[in-house]
């Protein structure tokens, strides 16, 4: 029993220093993540104040932060914020179903990858902007020829890590389940989809990167709402500052969501046994 008690005390007290390693793991490449943006705006600020840089046409950060909030004190900011980021998740989310529906197809299904992937390549090749004009001859120029856009954006690449990992999974675990006699949906549940998960994970981040480009071009197809629409405006008005202050927000919200689909990634491959897993 002596036993038994010794041990549970310490599974915990190893539990408990695990995560204790970990957070500050977390804390220390957080703060090491910051160094060279904090030196890059001491840098742009100090070479504005010493007028190295014309202040009219690259403004300081303490100017561009101004603006920020400005633009939430008058109420405007939440708005546009708003909008740009219900367009890139409802685009995101039509583009990711549209994705895993076919690529799964496809990586499972020779037949099917030779009949459809050489489509699929050739609208790839596609450039984005030329799909504009067209969505809005068919669509207009409201919400759905915007996300429209972004799901075109978010598509293709979700799509092709989604059917090189389907076609990656190692042909020996296949013959293990056959031999224990599972089931094909037991194979595609317990085999095929956590060796193509790593591979499905990085496609979605790098379809919400994506997701976040295609969103200037849809916004700048007639939005009078959006951080796009804050882009046109400041070209508009020669206002550097907005047009910088969006540029950030851009890259504020696109880091955002990128860190979270980071940790989904990592709470998901935990029981991989890999580099990024050790403590």
């Amino acid at each position: 029993m002596t036993v038994n008690i010794d041990e549970k005390e310490l599974f915990v007290t190893k539990g408990k220093k695990s995560v204790k390693i970990n957070i500050e793991r977390k804390v220390r490449g957080l703060a090491l993540g910051l160094v060279i943006p904090f030196l890059l705006l001491v840098v742009w600020e100090a070479a504005v104040r010493f007028n190295w840089l014309d202040a009219y046409v690259f403004p300081a950060p303490t100017t561009i932060l101004q603006k920020i909030i400005e633009l939430a004190q008058e109420g405007t900011l939440w708005g546009h914020v708003g909008i740009t980021f219900f367009r890139v998740m409802i685009g995101f989310l039509a583009g990711t179903i549209a994705a895993v529906v076919l690529g799964s197809i496809v990586g499972y299904f020779k037949w099917f990858e030779q009949l459809m992937d050489p489509l699929i390549q050739a609208f790839r090749s596609i450039p984005s902007l030329a799909w504009v004009p067209l969505f809005i001859l068919w669509m207009g120029i409201g919400e759905s020829s915007k996300v429209m856009l972004i799901a075109v954006g978010v598509f293709f690449p979700i799509y092709l890590n989604i059917v090189s990992g389907i076609q990656g999974v190692d042909r020996k675990l296949i013959e293990v389940g056959k031999i224990y006699h599972f089931t094909p949906l037991q194979i595609v549940r317990r085999i095929i989809l956590p060796a193509s998960l790593p591979s499905f994970l990085v496609g979605l981040r790098s379809g919400v990167g994506l997701g976040w480009m295609f969103i200037v071009a849809a916004e700048l197809m007639g939005a009078s709402q959006g951080l796009g629409y804050l882009l046109v405006v400041g070209q508009n008005t020669y206002s550097p500052e907005l047009i910088i202050a969006s540029i950030i927000l851009f890259a504020l919200l696109g880091k955002a969501t990128d860190s979270l689909l980071k940790a989904l990634e990592a709470r998901a491959l935990k029981w991989q046994d890999n580099l990024q897993n050790q403590l």
